[in-house]
């Protein structure tokens, strides 16, 4: 025990002598006895903390991995919250779970401890969506939601994601408050796991088919059903929850050729096809593709685990098909939405657009174009919902997106959903088919329209404590000695949005950032290329976004090639400096 230091010893030896089950304390004491120090050290370091999508980590045993207990505190302290918040009222929490091995046990530790604290429980029988969740929250009136996933994670983790009565992930001042509440719980004894059954309300089919109904309104081009029919589309789950929702909801809207990629169907959290169960991979996409190429299809579509992001393949000329990045099927979402509402007389002028700081500006052009409000948010979807919210009253949210593939049109969530992201891209690939175009031809004329655009991301994982000091250091160095130049440009300006300011460099002025406090830098040149370096709130990684535009002046140009040498060196300056 003398090789681990006194916190961490501290941390331990609280487990192993406290009200914990045999099978923890064995698991412990085997990582004592066997030496594995490291591991010992990366599950006890710290306690799992929120981030940009809530709770999220290894399972396993410790302090710092998801596991009954870890759980059990986070919703002790949750229900702390509710309780104080609607003192004296009745309290409802709606749950759900993705298809992770360990969600459904996770889920079930959340509905004992809600109901021994008498919250009323509605949890969905069998695994759903993370937006089935937000939406459930909203329909059933209930005041706040916990959805059991991890999203695009590796097998090995899970998560917990906790929603507020808007539907919306929790944000500030609503999250602090939580954390708090759950840093007063100082051993698992004040934890109570004593179920009330008679709390409990069981979801079925009937919720269902009050969102099938629901998202019917969004339809952009209702006259289509010709085209429609004509369309070839493999889907693929990944494994995960949108097998329970997606195939539907495409054969309700009139889409008869829809191949299910049949090895990746059945939900499983070992995920066995894929090394990611992530659409923002090229390998996840393997097997929809060989499908694709039997079936000619003209799209391909992946969902993640919880299916609340969806990544989408188009097919090409020569046959070959090309996987379309996080901001292209974006711009390509918002120009459809945005022109199919003009065209039918419904594009309301009250209506806005919401995307992150590191989506491509291509959007706010194309909103821009149509006299329609565009917000950026923060990182994480979680304030695209809080955007909604805070304008609902007012104004009309028509559709919005962040560029790691989670987007939203209308209102009904308060969350990314890949359901209805799945059908307004199906009727947008065949509305455009029945133009004798593909999504490539219309991205092509998005960039003939408002210059061509080009983003790269690259993440750099630092897993454990060593990890997040590195990363800690790096983002230290950026901000001590933040470079000059980038890509042989002049850096313009810079802006911080911890400190809440930005800097311009050209004349020396700094102004206030409207936005809460996070820990992300952006680096701006004269160009207008934008570098922005942030630490993930979900995973071990450093996030590099960079995004170049490029307007072509005559048609000797190639802005693909002028694009692609520049984003590289964006990249290569500033991950080496």
């Amino acid at each position: 025990m003398e090789q681990l230091e006194k916190e961490l010893d501290k941390r331990v030896q609280s487990w192993l002598q406290s009200n914990f089950d045999s099978d923890t304390k064995k698991e412990i004491n085997d990582m004592l006895e066997s030496g594995r120090f490291t591991e010992l050290t990366d599950a006890f370091y710290r306690d799992l903390d929120f981030g940009t999508g809530g709770l999220r980590g290894v399972v396993g045993v410790g302090t710092n991995r998801m596991n009954r207990y870890t759980v059990g505190i986070a919703t002790q302290g949750f229900a702390n919250y509710l309780n104080k918040k609607y003192k004296g009222q009745p309290v409802k929490i709606a749950i759900a779970y993705d298809n992770r091995n360990s969600s459904k046990h996770l889920s079930n530790v959340c509905t004992d401890v809600l109901t021994a604290n008498g919250i009323e429980v509605f949890i969905y029988e069998e695994l759903r969506p993370t937006p089935v969740l937000s939406f459930a929250v909203r329909e059933l009136g209930c005041q706040g939601g916990i959805m059991l996933t991890a999203s695009h994670n590796p097998k090995e983790y899970n998560g917990y994601k906790v929603y507020g009565s808007d539907g919306g992930q929790l944000v500030y001042p609503a999250d602090v408050e939580v954390i708090k509440e759950v840093r007063e719980i100082a051993t698992i004894d004040q934890v109570n796991f004593a179920s009330n059954t008679d709390l409990i309300t069981y979801l079925d089919h009937e919720l269902d088919e009050i969102y099938f109904n629901k998202i019917k309104p969004f339809s952009i081009r209702a006259d289509i059903d010709k085209a429609k029919e004509d369309l070839h589309i493999v889907f693929s789950p990944l494994h995960g929850t949108g097998i329970t929702m997606v195939p539907e909801v495409l054969s309700r809207w009139g889409f008869k050729n829809v191949h299910v990629v049949p090895s990746q169907a059945t939900p499983d959290g070992n995920f066995p096809t894929v090394e990611y169960p992530n659409p923002e991979e090229p390998e996840a996409f393997e097997q929809s593709l060989a499908l694709a190429n039997e079936v000619k299809a003209d799209i391909a579509m992946a969902t993640d685990p919880d299916c609340d992001r969806v990544g989408v393949a188009v097919r090409k000329a020569d046959g070959n098909y090309e996987l379309l990045n996080g901001n292209q099927l974006g711009s390509l979402l918002v120009h459809y939405v945005l022109q199919g509402l003009k065209d039918s007389g419904r594009l309301d002028e009250t209506g806005f657009v919401v995307k992150t700081i590191v989506t491509t500006g291509l959007i706010s052009d194309i909103a821009r174009s149509f006299d329609i409000a565009c917000y950026d948010v923060l990182t994480g979807f979680k304030y695209i919902g809080e955007k909604i919210t805070q304008l609902e009253n007012q104004n009309t949210f028509l559709v919005g997106g962040e560029e790691s593939y989670g987007y939203l049109i209308g209102d009904l969530v308060r969350d990314k959903d890949a359901i209805i992201s799945c059908v307004i891209v199906a009727e947008m690939a065949a509305w455009y088919k029945s133009q004798g175009l593909t999504l490539l031809d219309a991205l092509s004329s998005l960039y003939e329209k408002y210059g061509h655009y080009r983003e790269q991301l690259i993440s750099v994982t630092k897993k454990g404590k060593e990890g997040l000091e590195e990363i800690a250091k790096l983002m230290d160095n950026l901000r001590q000695s933040p470079p000059t130049h980038l890509a042989g440009i002049r850096v313009a300006a810079i802006k911080d949005y911890e400190i809440s300011q930005s800097f311009d460099l050209i004349n020396g002025s700094k102004t206030a950032i409207e936005l809460p406090k996070s820990n992300v830098l952006q680096f701006i040149t004269e160009a207008n290329d934008v570098v922005s370096v942030r630490p993930s709130g979900t995973e071990p990684k450093i996030k590099f976004y960079c995004s170049a535009k490029h307007i072509s002046n005559n048609g000797t140009e190639e802005p693909s090639k002028i694009l692609t040498l520049k984003i590289q060196s964006l990249l290569d300056d500033i991950t080496n400096k």
